[in-house]
Protein backbone atom coordinates (compact mmCIF):
# COMPACT_ATOMS: atom_id res chain seq x y z
CA UNK A 1 0.00 0.00 0.00
CA UNK A 2 1.45 3.37 -1.05
CA UNK A 3 1.50 5.99 1.40
CA UNK A 4 -0.17 9.44 0.27
CA UNK A 5 1.23 13.26 0.81
CA UNK A 6 -0.08 16.05 1.20
CA UNK A 7 1.93 17.00 -2.33
CA UNK A 8 0.20 14.24 -4.16
CA UNK A 9 -3.49 16.26 -4.06
CA UNK A 10 -2.07 19.51 -4.13
CA UNK A 11 -3.41 21.56 -7.15
CA UNK A 12 -1.84 24.42 -9.01
CA UNK A 13 -4.33 26.51 -10.78
CA UNK A 14 -3.99 30.37 -11.87
CA UNK A 15 -5.02 32.95 -9.02
CA UNK A 16 -8.16 34.57 -8.87
CA UNK A 17 -8.40 37.72 -7.08
CA UNK A 18 -10.88 36.09 -3.70
CA UNK A 19 -7.21 34.26 -3.53
CA UNK A 20 -5.63 37.59 -2.94
CA UNK A 21 -6.02 37.91 0.81
CA UNK A 22 -4.11 34.42 1.22
CA UNK A 23 -1.75 35.57 -1.07
CA UNK A 24 -0.13 38.46 0.85
CA UNK A 25 -0.58 36.71 4.19
CA UNK A 26 2.14 34.13 2.33
CA UNK A 27 4.15 36.99 1.29
CA UNK A 28 4.04 38.04 5.09
CA UNK A 29 4.59 34.65 6.65
CA UNK A 30 8.46 34.55 6.68
CA UNK A 31 10.94 36.80 8.59
CA UNK A 32 11.92 39.38 5.29
CA UNK A 33 8.58 39.14 3.65
CA UNK A 34 6.65 40.48 7.22
CA UNK A 35 9.03 43.92 6.88
CA UNK A 36 8.08 44.23 3.20
CA UNK A 37 4.06 43.38 3.34
CA UNK A 38 1.81 45.79 4.48
CA UNK A 39 0.11 44.16 7.67
CA UNK A 40 -3.36 46.38 7.57
CA UNK A 41 -3.36 45.69 3.45
CA UNK A 42 -2.86 42.13 4.11
CA UNK A 43 -6.08 41.75 6.06
CA UNK A 44 -8.08 42.92 3.12
CA UNK A 45 -5.92 42.53 0.68
CA UNK A 46 -6.07 45.98 0.28
CA UNK A 47 -6.22 48.57 -3.10
CA UNK A 48 -1.93 48.19 -3.71
CA UNK A 49 -2.34 44.39 -3.91
CA UNK A 50 -5.44 44.81 -6.06
CA UNK A 51 -4.13 46.78 -8.67
CA UNK A 52 -1.16 44.81 -8.58
CA UNK A 53 -2.88 42.15 -9.14
CA UNK A 54 -5.52 43.35 -11.89
CA UNK A 55 -2.47 44.39 -13.58
CA UNK A 56 -0.59 40.96 -13.49
CA UNK A 57 -3.70 39.25 -14.44
CA UNK A 58 -4.57 41.32 -17.50
CA UNK A 59 -0.74 40.86 -19.20
CA UNK A 60 -0.81 37.57 -20.93
CA UNK A 61 2.95 37.31 -20.04
CA UNK A 62 2.39 37.04 -16.36
CA UNK A 63 0.85 34.65 -14.14
CA UNK A 64 -0.21 34.81 -10.86
CA UNK A 65 0.01 30.42 -9.66
CA UNK A 66 -1.68 29.11 -6.09
CA UNK A 67 -0.95 25.81 -5.24
CA UNK A 68 -3.99 24.66 -3.29
CA UNK A 69 -4.39 22.16 -0.70
CA UNK A 70 -7.64 20.72 0.71
CA UNK A 71 -9.41 24.09 -0.56
CA UNK A 72 -7.53 26.42 0.96
CA UNK A 73 -4.12 28.40 -0.80
CA UNK A 74 -0.92 26.63 0.63
CA UNK A 75 1.28 28.20 -1.86
CA UNK A 76 1.83 30.80 -4.35
CA UNK A 77 4.64 32.03 -7.11
CA UNK A 78 4.69 34.85 -9.70
CA UNK A 79 5.69 33.60 -13.28
CA UNK A 80 6.67 36.24 -16.17
CA UNK A 81 7.80 35.44 -19.13
CA UNK A 82 10.22 37.25 -20.98
CA UNK A 83 11.27 37.71 -24.69
CA UNK A 84 15.10 38.39 -25.04
CA UNK A 85 17.49 39.66 -27.75
CA UNK A 86 20.30 37.32 -26.61
CA UNK A 87 19.96 33.82 -27.12
CA UNK A 88 18.71 34.29 -30.66
CA UNK A 89 15.94 36.48 -29.24
CA UNK A 90 14.54 33.40 -26.94
CA UNK A 91 12.23 33.69 -24.30
CA UNK A 92 12.87 33.48 -20.49
CA UNK A 93 10.41 32.69 -17.86
CA UNK A 94 11.27 34.48 -14.38
CA UNK A 95 9.83 33.22 -11.18
CA UNK A 96 9.15 35.52 -8.10
CA UNK A 97 7.81 35.69 -4.74
CA UNK A 98 7.47 31.45 -3.87
CA UNK A 99 6.14 31.47 -0.42
CA UNK A 100 4.47 27.66 1.02
CA UNK A 101 2.71 27.90 4.40
CA UNK A 102 5.28 27.97 7.09
CA UNK A 103 3.43 24.88 8.55
CA UNK A 104 3.12 22.82 5.39
CA UNK A 105 7.68 23.72 4.48
CA UNK A 106 9.23 20.21 3.65
CA UNK A 107 6.85 18.39 2.66
CA UNK A 108 6.92 18.48 -1.51
CA UNK A 109 4.62 21.24 -2.22
CA UNK A 110 7.11 23.43 -3.05
CA UNK A 111 8.30 21.13 -5.47
CA UNK A 112 4.88 20.58 -6.85
CA UNK A 113 4.45 24.54 -7.50
CA UNK A 114 7.69 25.43 -9.02
CA UNK A 115 7.28 22.17 -10.66
CA UNK A 116 4.14 23.41 -12.48
CA UNK A 117 6.31 26.87 -13.10
CA UNK A 118 8.82 25.26 -14.93
CA UNK A 119 6.46 22.92 -17.48
CA UNK A 120 4.39 25.89 -17.98
CA UNK A 121 7.98 27.44 -18.79
CA UNK A 122 8.21 24.52 -21.41
CA UNK A 123 5.02 24.65 -23.15
CA UNK A 124 5.80 28.78 -23.82
CA UNK A 125 9.21 27.64 -25.86
CA UNK A 126 11.50 29.22 -23.10
CA UNK A 127 15.09 27.76 -22.76
CA UNK A 128 15.76 29.00 -19.23
CA UNK A 129 14.10 29.80 -16.20
CA UNK A 130 15.60 32.08 -13.79
CA UNK A 131 14.70 33.03 -10.44
CA UNK A 132 16.15 35.14 -7.58
CA UNK A 133 16.18 34.82 -3.76
CA UNK A 134 17.76 36.52 -0.58
CA UNK A 135 21.24 35.27 0.58
CA UNK A 136 19.44 35.78 3.85
CA UNK A 137 17.28 32.26 3.28
CA UNK A 138 19.72 29.60 3.16
CA UNK A 139 17.13 26.85 2.94
CA UNK A 140 15.60 28.34 -0.05
CA UNK A 141 18.99 28.74 -1.99
CA UNK A 142 19.36 24.46 -0.59
CA UNK A 143 15.85 23.62 -2.02
CA UNK A 144 16.43 25.60 -5.16
CA UNK A 145 19.62 23.70 -5.70
CA UNK A 146 18.06 20.56 -5.10
CA UNK A 147 15.30 21.31 -7.58
CA UNK A 148 18.17 21.39 -10.24
CA UNK A 149 18.84 25.29 -10.17
CA UNK A 150 22.31 26.87 -10.31
CA UNK A 151 23.97 30.02 -8.84
CA UNK A 152 25.25 31.01 -12.21
CA UNK A 153 25.21 34.75 -12.14
CA UNK A 154 25.84 37.66 -9.38
CA UNK A 155 22.21 38.70 -9.22
CA UNK A 156 22.53 42.86 -8.48
CA UNK A 157 19.19 45.40 -7.94
CA UNK A 158 19.37 48.62 -7.15
CA UNK A 159 16.27 50.10 -4.97
CA UNK A 160 14.69 53.10 -6.61
CA UNK A 161 13.02 53.82 -3.06
CA UNK A 162 13.23 53.45 0.39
Amino acid sequence: MEHSTAADTARVRLATVDDLPAIVALLRDDRLGATREDAADAADAGASYRDAFDEISRDPQHEILVLELDGAVAGVLQLSFLRCLTHRGGRRAQIEGVRIDGVRRGGGLGRVLVGDAVRRARERGCHLVQLTTDRERPDAIAFYQRLGFAGTHHGMKLHLRG
